[in-house]
């Protein structure tokens, strides 16, 4: 019921908004500012895509946590989502979605709130239940894997031979 409660009331602030607003600095200004911001959020959502997905890719190639990474892409496509859509209410809140210290503490909360389990190369993975989950591969030749590969021990269950 909250957000359906938020759906009725966010267009009816907005429109609010824009009387008050508007009665206030005119109706050019108010006009202006609208489609300022809507280019300023198309320019930013361009300019930022390429330029998130590398990052992040970065941040994985070298075995980092790529939740901070992610997280700031997402937070960065939504501020500007919230750029273009016209309103006095969406942007503030994607101007304020980004300021780098507002978004990392909305990132951290988020996190936290989710239970998000960051990955870690020098430390085994662990099950929520305690048990070390470990293990080995082993990289097989090309000539090699064109045959059945031999068997060292008694079949596992998940194969039928």
């Amino acid at each position: 019921m909250p957000a359906f409660a938020l759906l009725l009331l966010w267009p009816l602030i907005e429109i609010a908004l824009f009387v008050v607003i508007g009665g206030w600095i005119g109706l050019w200004l108010t006009l202006l500012i609208v489609i300022g911001t809507g280019v300023a959020g198309v320019m930013l959502l361009q300019r930022m895509g390429l330029r998130n997905a590398e990052r992040l890719r970065n941040e994985m190639g070298r075995m980092r946590d790529p939740l901070g990474a992610a997280g700031e892409g997402v937070l960065k496509a939504l501020a500007a989502l919230l750029l273009i859509l016209p309103g006095f209410l969406t942007d503030l809140l994607g101007v304020l979605l980004l300021v780098p210290p507002f978004r990392a503490a909305l990132v951290a909360a988020l996190a936290k709130r989710m239970g998000v389990v960051s990955m870690r190369s020098d430390q085994p993975a662990r099950r929520s239940d305690g048990i070390v989950i470990d293990g080995e591969f082993v990289e097989l030749d090309e000539q090699k894997s064109a045959g059945p590969t031999p068997r060292t021990g008694p079949p596992s269950g998940w194969t039928r031979h």
